[in-house]
């Protein structure tokens, strides 16, 4: 198949629209059920090479979730703990320890569940049973993969009443080396970014303080292979090898590092003993339930634990979780990774780190400010590696 004809582009009235190969190839997918439109195929070809990267560099199973060709996170196949596995409802998935893919995608998706919610989904390897039936219960969008076991695809094959879109990839295929695209009507030509983010990227370690242990050089390499396929401007935290909060597309980094700091957060509050025993309904689904414990936690716009309102989210009403207690949770953590696409113009990016338990940052440098960033690590006795790369993606 050199071509394959889309429903649309980005919106309904842009038509026609269609995936193809210019240099008379096939493509190097098959579309195994399913019709994945033109936002499907951005989010999968930048899913799929930000997988095969981490398992490429750091030689684990890995899997990603991604909204609006930008993921909401990406996790290496750890075993996740009993809380985690609560905080992310997915203690109740039989094998789920066997299966390190399964649990790559557990945490992938269990991080910022409101944002995958309709999400793409990437993995680096052959999609096993136990991934797939924790796939088929979620609200998503797609799925690729190198492959799939025959018993996970008719599993996959039966969500969306039949319509949910699979694709698989060809593991070994290349693309050219010089990449095209149009913008109003003027083709953009560049080199493919195929810099190799490792550990020889981490060497430069510009802080007083040089201890950098292999797990956190293991968590600053997912965020930044992260941020290689994430919009820019962007920002990464990552602990426990998976992405905890990211912040894509903004045009202040310090934006960035607000929206994803704040993430995270909210990613360590939903292990909290106070958040994981909430009194929910049980008939209440699992995306009301992610709705709710969001608004528990962040104060949104409804007050869930309000007269009148609790008794549509919990069997009894709880007890509101108040900023003195989050800020005091929040104060037991530390051992964060933080990676940025491009350098910190201010050490206001620190000071707000440092408020999500980071303790290891790796940015570029470069920045005419960088002593005043290089003193607030040191402040806090940060490792700060400088990568001098900028990896930003439009």
């Amino acid at each position: 198949m050199k071509e394959f004809e889309l429903k649309y582009g980005c919106n309904p009235n842009q038509k026609p629209a269609k995936i193809l190969m210019t240099d008379g190839r096939d493509l190097p997918i098959e579309i195994l059920n399913g019709r994945p439109g033109y936002i499907n195929f951005l989010d999968a070809f930048n899913s799929w090479q930000l997988v095969r990267e981490l398992k490429t560099v750091l030689n684990m199973p890995a899997a990603a979730s991604f909204k609006h060709v930008s993921p909401t996170s990406a996790a290496l196949g750890l075993p996740l703990s009993d809380k985690l596995k609560k905080a992310c409802f997915v203690e109740d998935i039989k094998g789920l320890d066997e299966s390190p893919l399964a649990c790559a995608y557990a945490r992938a998706r269990g991080t910022d569940r409101m944002s995958s919610f309709g999400d793409w989904i990437a993995l680096s390897d052959v999609c096993d049973v136990t991934t797939a039936r924790l796939v088929s219960r979620e609200v998503s969008d797609g799925i690729i993969a190198p492959g799939y076991e025959p018993e996970a695809l008719e599993i996959l094959k039966g969500k969306r009443k039949g319509t949910y879109n699979v694709v698989r990839i060809d593991p070994d295929y290349v693309p050219e080396e010089v990449e095209r695209k149009q913008v109003f009507g003027i083709t953009f030509e560049q080199g493919r970014n195929n810099f190799r983010i490792d550990h020889d990227l981490l060497k430069n370690i510009v802080s007083a303080n040089k201890d950098l242990p292999e797990s956190a050089a293991r968590d600053l390499i997912i965020s930044l292979i992260t941020l290689k396929y994430t919009q820019s401007n962007s920002v990464c935290y990552a602990v426990d090898g998976q992405a905890i909060g990211v912040g894509a597309g903004q045009q202040s980094r310090i934006h960035c590092t607000r929206l994803a700091g704040s993430k995270a957060d909210t990613w360590f509050l939903r292990q909290c003993d106070k958040v994981l025993n909430l009194p929910f309904r049980p008939e209440l689904k699992r995306p009301d339930r992610d709705n709710v414990i969001d608004g528990y936690i962040n104060k949104n716009e409804e007050d869930v634990c309000a007269e009148g309102i609790w008794q549509k989210y919990f069997t009894t009403r709880p007890e509101p979780l108040t900023a003195e207690e989050a800020r005091e949770y929040l104060s037991t953590i530390s051992g964060v990774a933080l990676g940025s696409d491009a350098f910190f113009p201010f050490s206001d990016n620190i000071e707000r780190a440092h408020n999500s338990g980071v303790s290891y940052i790796a940015e570029p440098g470069g920045s005419i400010r960088d002593d005043a960033v290089i003193d607030c690590c040191d402040k806090y006795n940060m490792v700060l590696a400088f990568t001098a790369m900028r990896l930003f993606h439009h």
